[in-house]
């Protein structure tokens, strides 16, 4: 089975030797966000719809509030149905058939993928980024036995490093570089190099930009209130 054709924007065929499905719907899927001024009946019959879709992989789906951290939940396979966590910005799962979501709009997703099936998604923002969340990703499968070397990273659609201008103080942050002004960064490039740093060897990155693409995605940056979602599971 690939990525749900009317929900995907971009699918990752870089895991589909592993056996897993991970892809990042757009605007013609319509907005995922909770926060919105949309009916909350058109919003969550999208959500219905997804789980539908992704029926035939997975009884499960893991999502959560997130508050731009570096907290990532290992899910196992003894529950059912849509469990959204409290305050976290990443899911984990070495168990088949655990689907597990972030939403973004500017911001990375941050997808893991290992032989086994062992998978994660990663919500990294400036802060999540700042907080190196790629990092505890994968210390959270290497503590499971699942080297870093043995590892695939994509970074999904997200704000590209031409669009993307911070502060002289988030600049700082994330670069270690002093900066007088504001400055643009390529966040998807740090998270590479710390995915790099960290061990991991095969990394990838979408061409997709939130703010170039915007007919195609959302953007915060862009003043849409709208909320892509960035989705990972093993058959």
């Amino acid at each position: 089975m690939t990525a749900p054709r009317d929900l995907a924007l971009e699918a990752v065929d870089d895991f589909a030797s592993f056996g897993i499905r991970a892809f990042t719907t757009g605007r013609a899927a319509g907005s995922f966000g909770m926060h919105s001024a949309e009916p909350v009946g058109q919003v969550t019959a999208r959500w219905a719809a997804l789980r539908q879709a992704l029926a035939p992989l997975s009884s499960r789906l893991a999502t959560a509030g997130q508050v731009h951290g570096a907290r990532v939940v290992v899910h196992g396979g003894d529950w059912e149905g849509w469990l959204r966590v409290d305050s976290a910005d990443g899911h984990l799962s070495i168990v088949h058939g655990t689907a597990m979501a972030v939403s973004v709009a500017d911001c990375v997703p941050v997808f893991l993928a290992h032989p086994s099936g062992a998978a994660a998604v990663l919500h990294s923002g400036w802060r999540g980024t700042v907080a190196r969340i790629v990092e505890e990703g994968i210390r959270a499968l290497e503590h499971r036995g699942l080297p870093a070397a043995e590892l695939r990273v994509h970074l999904g659609p997200a704000i590209c490093g031409r669009c993307y201008e911070v502060s002289a103080e988030v600049y700082e942050q994330l670069s270690g570089r002093r900066a007088d002004a504001p400055r643009t960064i390529d966040l998807r490039a740090l998270i590479a190099d710390h995915a790099r740093a960290a061990g991991v060897r095969h990394i990838a990155s979408s061409p997709l930009c939130t703010r170039c693409d915007n007919d195609q995605l959302f953007s915060h940056r862009a003043n849409d209130e709208g909320r892509q979602l960035s989705v990972i599971v093993a058959e």
